[in-house]
This record gives structure tokens, C-alpha cells and sequence, in this order.
């Protein structure tokens, strides 16, 4: 009885000491840090940014969270590039992944080239945004949707809500139909960086499958408003 009783107070210590870990370290969901550690500030030029402006002297005695291996004040670093290359990953080939973007932001320099060269004056050259990199954030900021659906249970009926849309998760939209729009395609006749070349293209002239899907999403949104305030009730 004695030893069961041991053995029972070291499974209660056990216990006391795992949640004791937990509450210390995972604060903020997964995260190893606190919630008050601030995201560091590892672009060159926002930080020349914030001394001239006078306000990096409050962020100097804050707690910070170290960068990511993956953060990096490179020129040739984009943050969404980047987030746009781990969506299109799979079985973590990250490799290529990023080959595959590389060779994708090459095929709009070719569109793109192609179109300039076919122009006869300066004017319609002028219009022509020969920058893969612009390129491609104007497409995600086109194909961003502002609303989506979110069933409700209401009296034993499903209702479909328009919800605005938070701009995280508005990202991550638009992005996965890109991809997704890119391997629609037959793989034995188009290759899949060429697709999605053609996407980014289409995206950022505010036309292509991606914008009309999120043009339907914003119908079915306005089609359902009657809908709206089952949100908060």
C-alpha cells in the first residue's frame, strides 16, 4: 500500500511539473516564446527607417524573438515569396519548391519581354511591367478575396454566412488558387512553372481563372447577405 501511494504522489509530481512546463513555455499557442516578445526587425531598411524617424529607441530594451533561418536581409529575400514557396511544397522539398518559383518568375520575364517587343510605340512599352517580382505581388493582391462563407447551424438548417476575411487568411487564399488554378492543367503538355507564369500574368491584369473564382465567392457572398447576422446570433 505504502509503495502504491509513492507511486501515485510521483505520477501527481510528474504530472504538476508537465503542466507547469506548459504554461511557461507554450503561452502563445505552439510558440516557444511569450506572447510580449515582439517579431524582430531584421530589414536593413526598416530599422534605417525607424532611426531617422527616432522611434528605434523604444524597441532597444523590448524582448525580442530571434529571426528565422529563413529571415533574411538579403536583397533578393521576399517574405512572401517565400510563404509562397512553402504552400506550393510538398513531401518538404523545399529545393525544389523554389525551383519551381524561380523558374516560374523567369517565364513572366519571357511573357512579359515578348509583349514589350511586339510594341510598336513608346507609349504601350511605357505600360509594361517588366519586374517578375511586382508582377507576381500584384497578382496576390488581386487575387485576395474580402469575404468567404462560413456555415452556421441555426433551428437544424445550415446557413452559408459571408464573413470578412482577415488578411492572413485572405493571403493564404489567394495563393493556394494560384497553385491550385497552376496544376489543373495536364502535366504531359504544360509544364507546371509555365502555367502558373501564366497565371501570375493573368492575376495581375485582374483577369484569369483565380479572380473570376474569387469573383464568384464575392456572389455567393452578396447572394447569401440576407444571412449576415446569423454571425453574431
Amino acid at each position: 500500500m505504502a509503495a502504491a501511494k509513492g507511486l501515485f504522489a510521483k505520477c501527481q509530481l510528474f504530472k504538476w511539473n508537465i503542466q507547469a512546463i506548459s504554461a511557461g513555455i507554450f503561452q502563445n499557442g505552439m510558440a516557444i516564446y511569450p506572447s510580449f516578445y515582439i517579431d524582430p526587425i531584421f530589414r536593413k531598411e526598416v530599422q534605417q527607417e525607424l532611426v531617422q524617424s527616432g522611434e528605434i529607441d523604444q524597441y532597444a530594451h523590448l524582448p525580442t524573438k530571434p529571426a528565422a533561418n529563413n529571415q533574411t536581409c538579403s536583397l533578393t529575400f521576399d517574405p512572401d515569396i517565400s510563404l509562397f514557396t512553402n504552400y506550393l511544397m510538398r513531401d518538404g522539398r523545399k529545393n525544389f519548391a523554389r525551383q519551381l518559383v524561380e523558374k516560374s518568375l523567369e517565364q513572366v520575364k519571357r511573357i512579359q519581354l515578348e509583349k514589350f517587343h511586339k510594341c510598336t510605340s513608346e507609349e504601350d512599352k511605357a505600360k509594361i511591367e517588366l519586374d517578375p517580382k511586382v508582377i507576381f505581388h500584384r497578382a496576390v493582391t488581386n487575387s485576395m478575396p474580402l469575404l468567404q462563407l462560413m456555415p452556421v447551424k441555426r433551428g437544424g438548417v445550415k446557413y452559408q454566412v459571408p464573413v470578412p476575411v482577415s488578411h492572413h487568411r485572405s493571403r493564404f487564399l489567394g495563393m493556394k488558387w494560384l497553385i491550385e488554378a497552376s496544376r489543373e492543367k495536364d502535366k504531359k503538355t504544360v509544364r507546371f512553372w509555365t502555367q502558373l507564369a501564366r497565371e501570375l500574368v493573368d492575376a495581375s491584369n485582374n483577369s484569369g481563372r483565380v479572380i473570376r473564382r474569387k469573383q464568384d465567392l464575392h456572389r455567393q457572398c452578396e447572394a447569401n447577405k440576407a444571412y449576415a447576422h446569423y454571425r453574431w446570433s
